[in-house]
């Protein structure tokens, strides 16, 4: 290409595909299955930055655009939340919500980020987290833990096992990286 030349782009490109079998996949701008953990539930009343990061995303969920996968292990902790985030967590429509649950096999993959020493016993929680929603197969586990989960580091040392023992790998943001 000769210097000066423009490289002609037509606009919109379009991220859609055809599969094999002729199916059109649309690409979304928001990933359809979102895993919240507490932190971004009791995020909202936090006294730092987090509620302004955190709204867009919350009401991303509220509108329908989003769908959340709630974990019985976050609903063991909003459990002992204070009262505020527990009514805000029981507002969230349920049309916008996956439920899932602890299984033996997350709580096995989950043990196994501890025996590689990602996190400790004491972040038992937060390496169920990561291992129920990669069992579950999300499209994003969203956390504001920037100390055990979401950090570069730990990230890719959880992918690492992922993949050690047959999973995929596993996106982890925060809600506001998920929205922009």
């Amino acid at each position: 290409m000769s210097k000066g030349a423009v490289l002609y782009c037509p606009l919109p490109i379009s991220l859609n595909r055809r599969t094999e079998y002729g199916k059109l996949i649309e690409m979304r701008d928001l990933p359809e299955r979102v895993y919240v953990d507490n932190s971004v539930v009791s995020g909202m009343f936090d006294e730092n930055d987090h509620p302004e990061r955190a709204k867009p995303f919350w009401n991303a969920v509220f509108a329908g655009r989003i769908r959340v996968v709630l974990s019985s292990v976050l609903d063991d902790e909003i459990e002992k939340a204070p009262s505020h985030v527990r009514e805000f967590y029981r507002k969230i429509p349920e049309s916008h919500i996956e439920r899932i649950v602890s299984t033996d096999e997350s709580d096995t993959l989950a043990e196994q980020y501890i025996v590689a020493g990602i996190v400790t016993d004491n972040s038992l929680n937060d390496s169920r987290h990561v291992a129920i929603a990669t069992v579950a197969r999300v499209d994003v586990l969203v956390s504001f833990n920037c100390t055990h989960i979401v950090k570069l580091n730990r990230i890719r040392k959880y992918n690492a096992i992922n993949m050690l023992h047959g999973y995929p790998q596993i996106e982890i943001r925060t809600p506001d990286e998920v929205i922009q």
